[in-house]
């Protein structure tokens, strides 16, 4: 019997049956992922955000699948054609393709040659030429002779001679063939294992120069390609620079080539009892098995193989995307500190904006130190009235165009006024722009110049990664590889899961929070989140969590799953600070008579906190799990999961590719993390690569077990390529 879908999944994820049935069940009731992770830890045995996230996603298409199920065996019962067994292998085929290769005989499919010939009555010719190979086709097919006659379906040609009857059978046993269950499985997996993808130019391409002149006479087993070499061939072939064809391994081995049958060609005819014994019709049940190969079977699975292909390539394409983006997303906060951000450009002048600890717009200008003005000095004075005047800390540098030279710049205003006590840090740039052009930036910052919001976004950048972010479409941050390839609606909705589960592992401050960030908080959606805001800015700041219940909107359903997310550091209540869920309020109240301590005095007490035996305070509502988390919460009210602020010293004097020569070892920040190594920004405008072969003096499988994006790492200069940008670094700075 096959498994439930809850058995599956257990078997899938490697956990117990109960803990899948429970997540299950919270999830069709509503519940989210960050909830469930948090706050339901009894009922799921512990599962993480990420093992909830591929039950989530499982779940779906294992139901999908069951609905197909039904639909196919509904079908075959109406055509009346259901048998014992073919229900059984239906009710038994384990992926969407098994199910789709049963139903192949019974799908309704236009009127084909072999239906035609059917209708000639050329089934018996067939079947008697199959069953029985001493037969002389000739001899057999003069028997089926038939003037041309007019059917319910249409017109019939019927059977005008020898040669229109043999090519009539041959079409009825081809798909039969080619609808044959089993030997499709088999054909699939030989093909799998054994297929090969070669590229070729297109011809009139052949003498162009482009990125996919290293593919022109390529060659790899489809099983084995790396899905951004897959996506880069898949794009090639698009944009007509490249033709694919898949080949199975034999056919490229010179002493194959004459064979009279391929691998796969053998396996249909023994499937169908065919060799070659000088028999009758041996030799036309021979062609009858090419032309099933060549002509049916082959274009089939090519197809399916070419598409299994891009949907692996896209998975691990969007995981790599996913797993960047969650790194950026979490990089550690500068924190609230009054901030300079600065938006480099040459004529156009340097972009500046002040934004206060809370990311409010104190002032902002233009100064024009590069060419042709030069006005380096002016420049300097500018930087220096903004940073006295607003009591500046920091200096965020946008890493686009002129940076390096806008960097130099505040590097002399520091050196000059070392009394400032300034900080300078490059900032990426990727997706300001956009988001200064967008709907969002018009509404917080509509009294701002379109070229000034740049700016502001790249200094609450710096300040708070994650709350500027989340304002900005993913694929415009500039951390996917061939993110335009992939399947558009499945990589919003992976990115999506991973902003809400970064938005609310940090937690939201509910004051000061944008609706770009709190509609990501779980339970929440844009319009609640607005309505958030318009309560907020109607009545003043949130003095207690239960006054969210008074927003329009947010009822008691919604005030459960984001509750906990939702902090208010300033309000009557401390708890309300933490992650403390307010449904276990109760309980640390329970806690606070039994110490003898208000909430505010047992807040971050150790020695008390550390004294609590957990195991007193289970019952049937809080389990150990949830009261650990709960005394955890009260040693660390709100903690922030980020890591400490750090960043990159970019070397001086290196401001371009001409400045790099191989040996140099160089400070710089991860701005990509792909399948094949790390991107890394060494401040010269283009970043260099960290082949996998050397991020480590280990071996290293995945490079996100080695580096993430964001984060600083020492690389030495192996190779620099002015001509064609490319910069080859490496993480292995000893010489072996």
């Amino acid at each position: 019997m096959l498994p439930s879908i809850e058995q599956r999944l257990a078997t899938e994820l490697v956990v117990k049956l109960i803990q899948i049935q429970a997540a299950i069940q919270l999830l069709d009731d509503g519940a989210t992922v960050p909830f469930i992770a948090r706050y339901r830890k009894e009922a799921t045995g512990g599962l993480d955000d990420v093992q909830l996230r591929q039950l989530a996603e499982r779940l779906h298409s294992l139901r999908e699948l069951e609905k197909r199920r039904l639909a196919i065996i509904t079908a075959i019962e109406k055509q009346n054609k259901m048998t014992p067994l073919l229900l059984d292998a239906i009710t038994h085929a384990q992926d969407k393709t098994h199910l789709e290769d049963l139903y192949l005989p019974y799908r309704k499919k236009r009127r084909t040659k072999a239906q035609i010939a059917f209708e000639a009555g050329l089934q018996p010719l067939a079947d008697a030429l199959l069953n029985n190979s001493r037969l002389d086709p000739k001899i057999e097919a003069s028997k089926y002779l038939k003037a041309p006659f007019t059917t319910d379906e249409g017109d019939n040609p019927g059977v005008a001679d020898i040669v229109q009857a043999l090519e009539g059978a041959q079409h009825i046993l081809i798909e039969h063939f080619a609808e044959h269950a089993p030997l499709l499985q088999t054909l699939r997996e030989y093909l799998r294992l054994h297929g090969i993808l070669t590229a070729k130019a297109v011809k009139e391409k052949e003498s162009s120069d482009t990125k996919y002149n290293g593919y022109h006479d390529y060659q790899e087993a489809i099983s084995k390609i790396p899905s951004h070499r897959a996506l880069a061939l898949l794009r090639g072939a698009r944009e007509g620079f490249l033709k694919l064809k898949l080949r199975l391994d034999s056919e490229l081995e010179e002493k194959n080539r004459n064979l009279a049958l391929n691998p796969c060609e053998q396996r249909i005819a023994q499937q169908f009892n065919i060799s070659d014994q000088k028999r009758a019709a041996d030799n036309w049940l021979i062609d009858t098995v090419h032309s099933a190969w060549r002509n049916k079977i082959f274009a089939h699975l090519e197809t399916e193989l070419m598409n299994s292909l891009q949907e692996r390539s896209e998975t691990e394409a969007i995981r790599v995307f996913a797993q960047n983006l969650k790194a950026l997303l979490l990089a550690s906060p500068a924190g609230a500190r009054v901030t300079i951000g600065l938006d480099p450009g040459l004529r156009t002048g340097v972009k500046i904006a002040v934004i206060d600890a809370t990311g409010k717009v104190l002032d902002t200008a233009t100064i024009y130190p590069h060419p042709p003005k030069s006005d380096w000095n002016g420049a300097i004075q500018t930087l220096k009235l903004l940073a006295e005047q607003h009591h500046v800390s920091l200096i965020a540098i946008g890493n686009g165009t002129a940076s390096r030279e806008t960097d130099q710049l505040v590097r002399d205003l520091i050196k000059q006024y070392p009394q400032l006590k300034l900080t300078s840090i490059m900032v990426s740039e990727a997706g300001a722009s956009v988001y200064s052009a967008s709907e969002l930036a018009s509404e917080e910052l509509s009294d701002l110049d379109v070229s000034i919001r740049g700016a502001v976004s790249i200094a609450r950048r710096l300040q708070d990664p994650l709350a500027e972010l989340v304002k900005i479409d993913p694929k415009s941050i500039g951390v996917g590889q061939y993110q335009h390839d992939v399947n558009q609606s499945r990589l919003a909705h992976t990115l999506d899961a991973v902003i809400e589960d970064s938005v609310n592992a940090v937690g939201v401050d509910v004051n000061t929070a944008s609706p770009a960030l709190l509609r990501y908080v779980a339970g929440l959606n844009s319009k609640i989140a607005h309505n958030i805001i318009a309560y907020r800015n109607a009545k003043g700041m949130f003095v207690k969590r239960n006054d969210l219940l008074k927003v329009t909107g947010l009822g008691v359903k919604t005030f459960e799953q984001a509750a906990g997310f939702l902090r208010i550091p300033a309000g009557t209540n401390p708890l309300d600070a933490s992650a403390v869920h307010p449904e276990s309020y109760p309980l640390v109240e329970q806690i606070l008579n039994d110490v003898k301590l208000n909430v505010s005095t047992l807040i971050g007490n150790q020695s008390v906190l550390k004294s609590i035996r957990p195991e007193k305070y289970i019952n049937a509502q809080f389990g150990l799990l949830t009261i650990k988390d709960i005394l955890q919460e009260l040693e660390k009210p709100g903690r922030d999961p980020r890591s400490t602020f750090k960043t990159a010293a970019f070397k001086a004097g290196i401001e371009t590719m001409k400045d790099l020569h191989p040996g140099m070892i160089l400070e710089g920040v991860v701005t990509n993390v792909a399948a094949f190594g790390a991107f890394v920004d060494i401040g010269v405008h283009q970043d260099g690569l960290v082949h996998i072969s050397v991020l480590s003096d280990k071996f290293v499988k995945n490079p996100h077990t080695v580096v993430k994006v964001g984060q600083v790492v020492s690389v030495k200069v192996l190779e620099v390529d002015e001509k064609r940008k490319r910069i080859a670094l490496t993480m292995q700075l000893t010489d072996n």
